[in-house]
């Protein structure tokens, strides 16, 4: 490839990605799309996420046996509400914007928050 041919590719690449021709929304959730929280090494991981109202979000259980679940802490007590589960997944649709704090009824150290805009 000559410098000329060289020199045009650069520049048509500098201009789009300074005229933000560049597709970015691969970092932004979609509305309806799935989030998992790992459930393991008595954690939630990540133990917070923000999504968008219309979201469901997966907690995957998988602490060697170890039993936990996924219980709402003030506001979020009479929404979330897992069985105790050592293995296996359970999901909730957030419909309502708001903070949703939740905790492991036999782990109380355990915390997470799910954020709904």
């Amino acid at each position: 490839m000559n410098r000329l041919a060289t020199a045009t590719i650069t520049g048509i690449t500098l201009a789009a990605v300074l005229s933000g021709c560049t597709d970015t929304s691969a970092d932004e959730p979609e509305v309806g799309s799935e989030l998992t929280v790992k459930v393991a090494n008595m954690t939630y991981s990540p133990t917070s996420i923000t999504i968008s109202a219309g979201q469901k979000v997966t907690w995957v259980f998988d602490d060697r046996g170890t039993p936990h679940d996924v219980v709402g802490v003030g506001d979020a007590k009479a929404v979330l509400r897992s069985p105790l589960k050592t293995s296996g997944s359970w999901e909730f649709t957030f419909t309502q914007p708001g903070t949703y704090n939740y905790t492991c009824s036999l782990h109380p150290d355990m915390l997470g928050v799910v954020i709904v805009t």
